[in-house]
């Protein structure tokens, strides 16, 4: 029986060493944080098999870049802040349609609508996510306070207003595991790797071939991928 338990306390072990990792310590300020995505709520008629299975988030000081994109006809969204070139962009891209929107600062970047009304909480509640400890708040919103969700967040990584232009722009630190109601779908993101590495500032650079359009024009396109 000793050994039983011995087994499952090693093997819970070896699962979470596995499942979240983080290499480069703490504070860093530069790197690439990976992100497992789920996604409840209505779908449409969209199979989850074509949607994006991570999000990959490149960090440089005080600039960020969200990638979401799928395998599947290169489509997605991305959400590039570079607050030092005033560029607050949201790329979406399905098959060969290809549109940005230039948001201006202190703007949330499109997509976000169902997120208004949005309330959140800071708690005392700790954890650790990838080696790093996180801090807690809970979020509910007005249509349903018996539904409350929580999120984690580190100021253990060393980015500025990393949440600038998002519904958790309050939030003074990286997130680990959050949501976003993206129109009618709610998506999870957990971390599940942290690397520490030079991120070219190219990478934060405004995107070409992409063509620009309203924030009206964008919404609509992104409401039509996750309800096709």
């Amino acid at each position: 029986m000793r050994s039983r338990v011995i087994f499952i306390v090693f093997f819970f072990f070896v699962l979470t060493f596995i499942s979240c990792r983080e290499k480069g310590g703490k504070n860093i300020s530069q790197g690439e944080i990976h992100y497992n995505i789920e996604y409840g709520g209505t779908m449409g008629g969209v199979p989850k098999e074509v949607l994006p299975k991570t999000l990959v988030v490149y960090f440089k000081k005080d600039k960020t870049l969200f990638e979401m994109v799928s395998p599947f006809g290169n489509s997605g969204i991305i959400n590039l802040s570079n607050p030092e070139e005033g560029i607050f962009d949201t790329y979406f891209s399905l098959f060969t349609i290809k549109y940005y929107y230039a948001a201006e600062q202190g703007e949330l970047f499109p997509g976000f609508d169902g997120m208004e009304g949005m309330e959140l909480k800071k708690t005392e509640k700790e954890a650790q996510i990838c080696g790093f400890n996180c801090k807690n708040a809970e979020v509910s919103f007005p249509s349903d306070r018996s539904k409350v969700i929580s999120i984690w967040y580190t100021d253990e990584i060393d980015v500025k207003n990393s949440n600038v232009a998002t519904p958790f722009k309050d939030i003074d630190g990286v997130l680990m595991d959050f949501f976003f109601y993206l129109g009618p779908t709610e998506v999870h993101f957990t971390a599940e790797n942290v690397y520490s590495k030079d991120i070219s500032d190219d990478t934060f650079a405004r995107k070409d071939n992409f063509k620009r359009v309203t924030r009206e024009e964008l919404n609509k396109w992104m409401n039509k991928m996750i309800s096709l």
